[in-house]
Formats: structure tokens, C-alpha cells, sequence
């Protein structure tokens, strides 16, 4: 389903603009749908690895180490 919007946007972006969307086969909408698209992809990919870092962060890391003995078993003889 697509929708109407309208843009305020400065003449010399849109010039640009038409440019662009000319050298790529497409309008000024294709263009900017397109952008749109791709911006909030990347950002919803961000979102989840920054999610999936701090779930990480969260269960700690396994360094390889050990519980060190108590005081008693390192006295002991």
C-alpha cells in the first residue's frame, strides 16, 4: 500500500535530487523511498547487535579461570 506525503525540501536538494534519481532510472520518490528503506534497515540491525552486545555483556564472560581455593584447602598440608 503506498501513501502520499508531502516534503518541504530546499531547491538546491532537489536538484540534486532529481539528478541523482535521473543517473539511477528512477523519480525523486523512488529515490527517497528507497534511502528510507535502506536507513531503517541499518538501524534496526543496529538496534539488535547493540541488543545481542549487551545480552552478552549481561552473562559475563568465560575467561578461563577458576574459582580460587578457600583459605583452609590453601593451608592445608
Amino acid at each position: 500500500m503506498h501513501q502520499n506525503i508531502t516534503l518541504r525540501l530546499e531547491k538546491r536538494l532537489i536538484r540534486k535530487a532529481k539528478i541523482r534519481a535521473a543517473e539511477r532510472g528512477t523519480s525523486i520518490s523512488g529515490l527517497l523511498a528507497e534511502y528510507l528503506q535502506e536507513k531503517l534497515e541499518d538501524e534496526d540491525a543496529y538496534e539488535q547487535a547493540r541488543q545481542r552486545a549487551l545480552d552478552l555483556l549481561d552473562r559475563g564472560f568465560h575467561l578461563g579461570g577458576h574459582v580460587p581455593a578457600s583459605r583452609d584447602e590453601l593451608h592445608e598440608r
